[in-house]
């Protein structure tokens, strides 16, 4: 039996018909197309890992680092307990408060009060003064208010409610895991919702997430699986390696019960990006730093470079 194809059912009035409001040509949406641009990140050596590419005098294409996250971009970080998750979110939120942007804290995992004193501690160990930021900062407590937590449609609407309100550049959530906690059949919705929401008022967001001891350290699945990584524009995995036998101390050139904090993009189809597995460490302000690729790092150790 003949199959009328799609696209002449929709132009005969079929039910594609009222569709069509869909479908573009790329030229009609010049003037839509954002511009593509970094927000510093508030973390050191993690600006210059996403790139763009730029036409140079001799009119060839090249890449120059983009200064931070793409601007729009909605960025998944994830990785066991006591990676740096959190941190790398509030050093962000601080960042963009700092350089004029309104940013949008939704705690879900932490009240409120206690957050505010982490910011604190971050903000002097950035040497930013917290009360010139305060104004900047607003905070959503899903922690101790069951009803965000719990219904997604209330959540938005609230969101929706504090952007037009404040006028908010910059939304973190930490952590979307808690937003469908024991009930990971809905992480999938959940994440797709939040995400079209960030997309539709134009957010520059962070969905921190946690990832189960079981998943591999250096992949982007998280806890309700691999559909927030295929959701996100950009997904920053984190973990640690213990260095606890005689060969992990020879490969990394550091004696047992020492630990090397990872860092990897994995992939942002919003702009170009590093993917080498990169160290980090939170130092003695709390502050999570990027530094060189692990390859770098392992030929310095022992002696290679």
């Amino acid at each position: 039996m003949y199959t009328m194809p799609k696209f002449i059912y929709a132009m005969r009035g079929g039910p594609g018909a009222t569709h069509m409001n869909s479908v573009h040509l790329a030229s009609e949406l010049k003037g839509y197309v954002p511009e593509l641009k970094g927000f510093p990140t508030g973390v050191d050596g993690l600006d210059n890992l996403f790139f763009v590419a730029v036409f140079n005098k001799e009119g060839q294409p090249e890449l120059q680092p983009l200064g931070g996250y793409p601007q729009g971009c909605v960025v998944h970080v994830t990785g066991i307990p006591d990676t740096g998750k959190s941190i790398m979110a509030e050093q962000f939120a601080l960042k963009q408060a700092s350089m004029g942007n309104t940013t949008c804290i939704v705690t879900v995992e932490q009240p409120a009060q206690f957050l505010l004193s982490s910011l604190k501690l971050r903000a002097a160990g950035m040497k930013l003064k917290f009360d010139e930021l305060e104004d900047r900062i607003v905070l959503v407590d899903a922690a101790q208010n069951s009803v965000l937590r719990d219904d997604l449609s209330c959540l938005i609407d609230t969101l929706a409610r504090v952007i037009k309100k404040y006028g908010v550049k910059v939304v973190v959530i930490d952590s979307v895991t808690g937003l469908y906690e024991a009930r990971e059949m809905l992480a999938r919705q959940t994440v797709r919702a939040l995400y079209n929401f960030m997309k539709m008022w134009h957010q520059t967001a962070i969905f921190v997430s946690q990832k189960r001891s079981g998943h591999e350290e250096l992949t982007a699945e998280a806890a309700g699986g691999y559909a927030i990584s295929h959701i996100v524009d950009c997904s920053i995995v984190l973990s640690k390696k213990e260095i606890l036998n005689r060969y992990d101390q020879s490969l990394y050139g550091l004696p047992p019960g020492e630990q090397v904090r990872l860092l990897r993009i994995d992939g942002c189809r919003m702009c170009g990006h590093d993917t080498r597995v990169h160290v980090m460490e939170i130092d003695e302000w709390g502050l999570v730093k990027v530094g060189s690729a692990l390859q770098e790092f392992i030929q310095k150790r022992n002696g290679n470079v």
